[in-house]
């Protein structure tokens, strides 16, 4: 398995986490026990997309992590945001952010030190 994979699903997982915490918090734990585990779920998953969408330009530059981990994210978290009715806003937001966050690090610690990936 490629190291990219590896990281990005990694922080899909983290991130998560981090999410059925603060979703937890703001809506609750009791009776949503389903919803945050697609939430994390669809974490995970937007981490194995951007994982595997390394070869993917929008742009020339280093944007291009930044175009692509928002488009994937925006992409992943659309379909959780449609499932709640478009009512998880900062869920929707927060997921572009983290597609974003998740392609940064993935990007930047996937190569190796010789300076190939």
């Amino acid at each position: 398995m490629n190291r990219r994979l590896i990281i990005s699903t990694g922080l899909g997982v983290i991130l998560g986490i981090l999410c059925i915490i603060g979703i937890g918090l703001r809506i609750g734990y009791q009776g949503n026990e389903i919803f945050l585990f697609a939430m994390w779920y669809n974490r995970v998953i937007m981490g194995l997309m951007i994982g595997f969408a390394s070869d993917l330009t929008f742009a020339k530059n280093y944007s291009n992590v930044i175009i692509r981990g928002a488009i994937l994210g925006l992409l992943v978290t659309s379909a959780i945001f449609f499932t709640s009715e478009f009512r998880d806003i900062l869920s929707f937001f927060a997921g572009i952010a983290y597609g974003v966050i998740i392609d940064i690090v993935a990007t930047r610690y996937s190569f190796e030190k010789s300076g190939e990936e």
